[in-house]
């Protein structure tokens, strides 16, 4: 599961960039109780969304030449400039490259070989999230991909990830669990899916899917239609993992949300 034990190759921030900022502080703020701090004057407009004081992801508004309106993952890297030249070597591309955010740390932005865009985050002053796993916070993340053994090699080379495998329900391919290598199975915060075997994602596009859990899902769904927000997959269970659906918020960024399975 994910942690803020921040090590190498976890996951350790997630932001939003949305043309319209000020709809999201109010689309969110309703769906999952946060509220948005700004970074400050210099930080040209990027800001923190909170919940209970804690940070649980970032946020700015993002015009339409920096790839429209979508979540972005970002993984732990000790050495940005190292992961930069490991990315390319690996077959991905960058972005955007390593560059200082003020005192708080370094970060660069890719693209797997695939296309699919993701960041880094090497830490500084700001070492990660606040909080994880809680509801309104961050919980999982999903890779849909349309070469699922080509983008595994991939994050192993970048990240030194250890994956293991299951089977989908329906059997028509495997699902690549992944965590931080040496981290063991406890440490797992993500899964790799081949596009093929889900028509919505295949029809929207590859692209990394951020959880937030929630307590109640089929509620927050209902909130979330509420406030503007599309309902991308219904309410549905998975046995021994809990209730989910996939939505889309005003602006069209792709999240999904995750009520997990209580221990009885």
């Amino acid at each position: 599961m994910l942690s803020t034990r921040f090590v190498t190759g976890s996951v350790n921030w997630v932001d939003l960039g949305t043309p319209d900022m000020e709809a999201a502080k109010g689309f969110y703020g309703g769906v999952f109780g946060w509220t948005f701090q700004s970074a400050g004057p210099e930080a040209a407009g990027y800001g923190m969304f909170q919940l209970d004081g804690r940070t649980v992801a970032g946020g700015m508004a993002a015009p339409p030449e920096q790839g429209g309106p979508g979540w972005t993952v970002y993984f732990q890297s000790p050495d940005a400039e190292a992961t930069a030249k490991t990315v390319e070597r690996a077959g991905g591309t960058v972005a955007f490259q390593p560059m200082d955010v003020f005192d708080l740390g370094r970060m660069a932005v890719f693209n797997d070989p695939t296309g699919v865009g993701f960041a880094i985050w090497q830490p500084g002053r700001n070492k990660g999230l606040d909080a994880v796993n809680d509801p309104g916070t961050l919980c999982w993340a999903e890779l849909y991909t349309p070469d699922a053994p080509t983008v595994i090699g991939f994050y192993q080379d970048v990240f030194g990830w250890e994956t293991a495998t299951m089977p989908l329900p329906d059997g028509s391919a495997d699902y690549t669990m992944v965590n931080p290598g040496g981290a063991g199975l406890d440490a797992m915060f993500g899964g790799i899916v081949p596009l093929a075997t889900d028509p919505l994602e295949e029809a929207d596009g590859p692209y990394w899917l951020p959880y937030f859990a929630v307590s109640d899902c089929d509620a927050t769904v209902a909130r979330a239609v509420e406030l503007g927000g599309r309902v991308r997959t219904p309410p549905t269970d998975m046995e021994g993992v809990g209730r989910s659906a996939k939505l889309s918020d005003p602006a069209g960024a792709r999240f999904a949300v995750l009520q997990g399975e209580r221990a009885e």
